[in-house]
């Protein structure tokens, strides 16, 4: 009996996806869509975009946006860090100037017009740039500051480019969901850097299995298994919430752990096989078993999560900072005609007893066609919300942490309600972080069996 009713709830599930308005740049749009407003108040088609977040991400996010069609301008830029802030601008230089002496087309209506007054330092640097005339405000800080920075966009009433994860624990995603709807009210456009969902590929294969493809999904598998990232020794003249801000991807409070910050997406394409079904529950393990140095601070180098999705399927997910071992990036499910197997490398393949099927859609930069999705959309005058998504997803990833950091079964609406508040007590150089390092240096790791992950 209960086979049957998840068959039937898979079975309405597809039916509904197939019903919904026209799939438009990885986002659901139609009878919801909000008519954006002008993007210049003045009827101009420059779009002038604040840049929040000056580090890689963000040098490579506001050049992507700087190459899509009509007059982009970045305007205004924000960092805590002044050389995080000159650096990105000598680069975008660069390339912009670059991309029209080559004769890039892309380029042709670009421009950096982006003075002193308008280059902003600190931890309050965020408001200012959102207060700097802007249209746009993309926000690539680490996770940790999304929330904050989010509900200061949506305030101020602008279009906003977020990459993901869009917070590092329960509070977080609380504030970005509630700010969400306030960005739906507002008729905001809210894009999210789950670029997956604005892949060809991804898109025309999604839409054969939410079609049946593969019939009901019973079980699917999720990957990030590669090697380790970079490390920002720490320097003589630093404080202890400087040095966390420079190495900030060892530090929860900040990245919340690689399966937040960059598992994320093998997880957001297994909710969107399901037509956006966030799991119920989550049970795994993990550990530090290579990266044990006081430079790696306190997160794992492997997760193992098992999700349980309220229609009973599971998803599996491994994700893994551990040189010299099998590496894969890639989602797969297994259903009741077939399997899917994914990639933003090779592609699809589904395979099913009457033969093969592999996407033909054209491969394109993701992270590039995002952009080129989200500026489309505000010059035709449509905005799309991917918030909801976006926050349910990075939820997603923190469940899985609670569950491998705990040892325990997690659920949910509990955790949603009741996970622990990773954020510090003040945004300050010279504060305590939420974290320091015992007197050999080493900061507290968490210890399944024995880690508390809901408030007290």
């Amino acid at each position: 009996m209960a086979e049957n009713n998840n068959r039937e709830r898979g079975s309405s599930r597809r039916a509904f996806l197939r019903s919904t308005s026209a799939l438009v740049g990885g986002a659901i749009v139609g009878a919801n869509a909000r008519v954006a407003r002008s993007s210049h108040p003045g009827g101009s088609d420059e779009i002038k975009v604040a840049l929040i977040g000056c580090g890689g991400r963000g040098s490579g996010a506001i050049t992507q946006a700087l190459a899509t069609k009509g007059p982009v301008t970045l305007w205004a830029v924000a960092d805590a860090f002044e050389d995080n802030l000159k650096g990105c601008l000598d680069s975008v230089n660069q390339q912009v100037e670059r991309g029209r002496r080559d004769g890039e087309p892309l380029f042709k209506d670009s421009k950096v017009d982006c003075p002193p007054e308008r280059q902003f330092v600190g931890f309050d640097a965020y408001r200012q740039a959102i207060d700097s005339g802007a249209d746009l405000i993309i926000l690539a800080t680490p996770p940790g500051f999304r929330p904050i920075h989010f509900e200061a966009a949506v305030e101020a009433g602008k279009n906003i480019f977020m990459e993901k994860p869009v917070a590092v624990d329960a509070p977080g995603i609380r504030r970005v969901m509630a700010a969400n709807e306030q960005a739906k009210q507002k008729n905001l456009m809210v894009a999210v850097g789950l670029q997956r969902r604005h892949d060809p590929r991804y898109i025309e294969t999604m839409k054969r299995i939410h079609d049946g493809a593969i019939g009901d999904i019973l079980f699917s598998r999720v990957y990030w298994n590669g090697g380790g990232l970079w490390v920002r020794p720490r320097q003589p003249q630093q404080t202890e919430m400087e040095y966390q801000m420079r190495n900030w991807y060892y530090f929860n409070w900040i990245c919340g752990d690689h399966i937040v910050e960059q598992h994320i997406h093998n997880l957001d394409v297994g909710n969107w096989m399901r037509g956006d079904m966030h799991p119920s529950e989550a049970q795994g393990m993990g550990g530090r078993q290579v990266r044990t140095g006081k430079e790696y601070g306190q997160i794992f180098d492997h997760h193992f999560v098992e999700f349980t999705y309220p229609d009973g399927t599971k998803m599996y997910s491994q994700c893994r900072h551990i040189e010299g071992c099998a590496n894969e990036v890639r989602e797969h499910a297994h259903g009741t005609k077939g399997t899917l197997d994914i990639d933003d490398g090779s592609g699809s393949l589904v395979t099913t007893a009457e033969g093969t099927w592999r996407s033909r859609a054209a491969k394109v930069d993701n992270h590039h066609q995002e952009h080129h999705d989200m500026f489309a959309a505000l010059r035709r005058g449509e905005i799309y919300n991917e918030g909801d998504y976006g926050a349910e997803s990075t939820f997603t990833a923190i469940l899985g942490r609670m569950a491998t950091y705990s040892g325990k079964i997690v659920r949910w609406d509990e955790a949603l309600a009741t996970g622990e508040d990773l954020s510090p007590a003040s945004y300050d150089f010279a504060a305590t972080p939420p974290v320091v390092p015992d007197a050999n240096g080493f900061y507290p790791v968490p210890v399944p069996g024995k880690t508390e992950v809901m408030k007290a």
